[in-house]
């Protein structure tokens, strides 16, 4: 039985996730558009929490993928690859679809596929999310105006976790 991150990467290399790439790459020149996708992200990633520590740790990483895509588009954080971003961003819209390869109105099979491309993302881009935290807890300031639109329970769930859970991500 392959891993979560396994599957993610073969659903990275489906065409369906590519369009979701294109999506994200549309998306970027447009910073109002997306804060108001980050939001719905956050808020369904919100409601979806598991019981499961791991998928506790894997879901409070993804809302801290989007206080970097904010973060980002906002410019206050700089320090990451473009391309980076759009995966990350892919990866987001993805979860926010209702339409993916597995539809989200089936009952907790609807939210594997999320899963395992939000793993494999975490997977892959770990040290850059492990800069943008240790940024984050640098650069205060910049970082609470870059989540100040983000719903309080996105906030206080990504508050909760500490750096170290991106490194255990990858045993699942």
């Amino acid at each position: 039985m392959s891993s979560l991150a396994e599957k993610g990467f073969s659903i990275s290399k489906n065409a369906l996730f590519s369009v979701f790439i294109n999506r994200a790459g549309r998306l970027l020149g447009r910073p109002f558009k997306v804060v108001l996708v980050l939001n719905e992200v956050a808020n369904k990633l919100a409601d979806k929490k598991s019981g499961d520590n791991k998928f506790q740790q894997l879901l409070s990483v993804m809302l801290t993928v989007v206080r970097m895509v904010k973060s980002y588009v906002s410019g206050a954080y700089r320090q990451i690859e473009t391309q980076t971003i759009l995966s990350g961003l892919g990866v987001l819209l993805y979860t926010l679809s209702p339409i993916d390869l597995v539809p989200d109105f089936i009952p907790v099979v609807g939210f594997l596929d999320d899963l395992s491309l939000m793993s494999w993302f975490v997977g892959s881009f770990q040290g850059e999310i492990t800069k943008f935290r240790e940024w984050e807890q640098t650069h205060a300031d910049e970082a609470a105006e870059a989540t100040k639109d983000l719903p309080a329970v996105a906030k206080a769930t990504t508050e909760l976790l500490a750096t170290p859970a991106v490194a255990e991500l990858g045993h699942s």
